[in-house]
């Protein structure tokens, strides 16, 4: 978050633009919070970005890099730390830390600034970026583009120039060699003659597009030249070609399209005087046809059963396989790279998978012959106006067969939903919890008992109830009528829409994500009832459980008197300290509730038995009658027991729901909390409070609702309007809540308030 507090820095009235021209951040969110929990940084988000927006031209001078941390970095995807570049904008600059040069790793979010790859990447661009005759930071903004671009984005290997001469004396009394030859190889080692190396490209014009060339010594010196017009076998002057290449891990490659260049005559290879130095040298004429082969991805749905292949039989040095409709984000595919050398001795390959719409590429060094996996996932979706397609390029040996499997993972499919749509999970959870808490209040009306969470939960909570009616809302969205019916009434726009338009979001996402949700819905459910059994047991081992009492006044001055305490605490202090105390409140009494129906039941269960010892000989029908006790079963002695157990039972079980929907409240106001004890020795208020108002309202309903009972609620009128308003607010949750986490607290608020009026009406 620091680099956009720096961002933040420009809109304040009194601060200068010109003060700074540079901006280096690392795995900062600056398209959005990862997590939306509070309106404040939605809105602080928003201000930054309409003020870099609307001041576009003001901040060109302004160059700005934002450097991400890849796949491994499970704290900010890198989609987040991307720059929106303007077309009035041209000097912002946005690389994952996998394609940077001399780094090509991704980092998770930690060891991002301290990873020693990008520190020394940062620490030459910052000395390359000093001014001579000012000794800071340059003015020029191009040449600060140029830097950042020499060592974030392509790196030939040389030291940077601002203004590298145009032609260079080749000197030296080194021997003159002239190759003819359309492929050439040339191994040094401990060689103390210098030569040069002469490559004719008249002979080649007609039939070659490109001249590829390689070079394993990784030194920063020039090694390939370009003569022009040049009839002799040698050239005095030429021009620098080492600019061209581009480093990688082991070599550095020079492609050159041949029509680019008509003025050239002849391409130079210096190899210089090596003592103690092994490398090696290659070069090959070729068409860009011949070593570009089309690579269509299989399906989203083939789940890996189904795979592209592709056979490389020719024995170049480069090729490059064009990935065909690969451009969303939730695709993802694994490449398997199988490599067969005539020779056995090991040699040294590079892949990189290169997406030519973001700085995002990842490298890949292995040693050949061998059986090699990439994997193939993007950050950031093909822009609309962009019909570039991803492309593997193999930097291959010469006496080695190539072959490309790609196949659809379903794992990493899972794996980018989770990485993109994580956020919104809480979201889901609550809806399926909230279309059992109104499955649960449907069943009490019908048949008078409540069901058990875990049934109710697989019987309502289907995705077909909600999905359809968004992607419906989605759909009218685009037509201009529905757009201004919906603005009028001042609607916001659904989160499904602002997804799509961003490529994140595809209809089965939701689905994936609903399914997920009523998963951790059920076995969150699971451990809490388990827990809730543990704590039980304490409770009956340290204190002795009293009878069940019947109170039927939902207040008292004890009560007033918290709730009063409780909203004086959120006013005062923090409005999530006081949910968390309610909370721990709500979770006593759910405990001791538990216990004392737990102890009930075993009374009733001894009685039973005891009055079947009894009647055993007098009447077997009466027997068969007794012998079945389960939760709700009315006790054979007492009929005024029996009614207080069940009815205690079914308010264990709508408790027990509207504490799990309490629970993820909770969770979503835990990082308040957490901000106020760390910030309580400098002030006692937390100010600006997100959840200051909504804790008053909560307190207030849970403190009624916790000594509520079904026998109150069942003789409301307004029992089948609070059955059914969970639905619509499940709708209206997905619809307006995924990218607002803060506002889920405010429909399952509204919810428990028609509960806590189904009480008193």
């Amino acid at each position: 978050m620091g680099g956009l507090v720096a961002r933040a820095l420009l809109t304040l009235k009194n601060f200068k633009p010109e003060l700074i021209n540079l901006l280096i951040t690392q795995a900062t969110p600056h398209v959005a919070p990862v997590m939306p929990l509070d309106k404040y940084i939605t809105d602080f988000y928003t201000a930054v970005s309409n003020h870099w927006i609307l001041n576009a031209q003001e901040l060109r001078n302004l160059t700005t890099l934002s450097v991400a941390g890849g796949f491994r970095d499970y704290q900010v995807r890198s989609g987040l730390a991307f720059l929106p570049r303007l077309s009035q904008q041209d000097s912002a600059l946005s690389v994952v830390s996998s394609a940077v040069p001399r780094a090509w790793a991704s980092t998770d979010h930690l060891s991002i600034v301290w990873c020693k790859e990008l520190i020394l990447a940062t620490i030459r661009a910052l000395f390359d970026l000093i001014d001579e005759n000012t000794r800071q930071i340059t003015e020029d903004p191009k040449k600060r583009m140029s830097v950042l671009n020499h060592h974030f984005v392509r790196h030939p290997g040389k030291i940077f120039e601002e203004n590298p001469e145009a032609f260079t004396e080749l000197t030296g009394d080194f021997m003159w060699i002239e190759v003819k030859t359309s492929k050439w190889t040339y191994s040094v080692y401990n060689d103390s003659d210098g030569k040069y190396f002469v490559f004719p490209l008249a002979s080649h014009r007609k039939s070659y597009s490109h001249v590829y060339c390689e070079n394993s010594m990784l030194d920063t010196s020039s090694w390939i030249y370009g003569c022009m017009d040049s009839n002799s076998s040698t050239c005095l002057e030429a021009t620098d070609l080492s600019w061209r290449a581009e480093l990688l891990p082991t070599i550095k490659v020079v492609i050159l399209k041949l029509q680019d260049y008509p003025s050239l005559s002849h391409i130079v290879i210096l190899v210089p005087p090596t003592v103690g130095n092994k490398f090696a040298l290659d070069c090959e004429f070729f068409k860009e046809d011949s070593r570009t082969v089309q690579l269509p991805v299989t399906n989203l749905f083939s789940f890996g059963l189904s795979s592209s292949k592709i056979l490389l039989n020719s024995t170049g040095l480069l090729y490059n396989v064009q990935l065909q409709h690969f451009n969303q984000v939730y695709q993802a595919f694994r490449i398997y790279i199988e490599s067969h050398c005539q020779s056995p001795n090991e040699k040294t390959n590079v892949y990189r998978l290169h997406i030519p719409w973001s700085h995002e590429d990842s490298v890949t060094v292995v040693k050949v012959p061998s059986s090699s996996e990439i994997s193939a996932k993007l950050h950031v979706a093909q822009p609309g106006n962009d019909s570039r397609v991803p492309v593997l390029n193999i930097y291959s040996s010469s006496d080695c067969q190539y072959e490309v499997i790609l196949k659809t993972s379903f794992l990493q499919i899972l794996g980018q939903i989770i990485r993109f749509h994580a956020g919104a999970l809480p979201v889901y959870v609550v809806s399926n919890i909230l279309l059992t808490y109104g499955g649960q209040l449907s069943t009490l009306i019908s048949t008078g008992q409540c069901s058990e969470f875990s049934l109710e939960l697989i019987r309502t909570a289907k995705p077909y109830k909600v999905e359809p009616i968004i992607s419906i809302v989605v759909f009218l969205q685009g037509f201009n009528w529905f757009r201004e019916i919906w603005d009028s009434l001042s609607l916001p726009e659904v989160d499904a829409a602002v997804l799509s338009s961003q490529d994140v979001w595809f209809p089965l996402v939701s689905l994936i994500l609903f399914l997920l949700g009523a998963g951790i819905a059920y076995w969150s459910a699971v451990f809490f009832s388990a827990s809730l059994r543990v704590f039980s047991t304490l409770w009956l081992i340290l204190i002795r459980p009293t009878m069940l009492q019947k109170d039927n006044k939902l207040f008292t001055y004890r009560r007033l008197c918290v709730m009063g305490s409780l909203a004086l605490v959120s006013w005062t202090t923090c409005g999530a300290l006081a949910v968390f105390i309610i909370y721990l409140q709500y979770l006593f009494k759910v405990i001791k509730l538990h216990v004392n129906v737990g102890a009930e039941k075993n009374m009733l269960n001894g009685d039973s038995d005891c009055s079947k010892e009894t009647s055993r000989n007098s009447s077997r029908h009466t027997v068969k009658s007794r012998s079945l006790i389960d939760l709700t079963s009315e006790p054979t002695q007492s009929l005024s027991n029996s009614t207080t157990i069940a009815e205690t039972i079914n308010s264990l079980k709508i408790h027990l729901t509207i504490l799990y929907l309490f629970t993820w409240i909770v969770l979503l106001n835990l990082p308040s909390l957490v901000y106020w004890f760390k910030n309580l020795r400098y002030n006692v208020r937390l100010d600006p409070d997100p959840c200051r108002s909504t804790a008053i309202i909560l307190v207030c309903i849970l403190e009624i609702l916790m000594n509520s009972t079904t026998s109150e609620v069942k003789s409301s009128k307004l029992l089948k309007i609070a059955a059914k308003v969970p639905l619509p607010l499940s709708v209206a949750m997905l619809a307006f809540g995924r990218m607002h986490l803060y506002k889920v607290p405010h429909f399952v608020t509204f919810s428990l308030l028609l509960h806590v009026l189904c009480c008193l009406v």
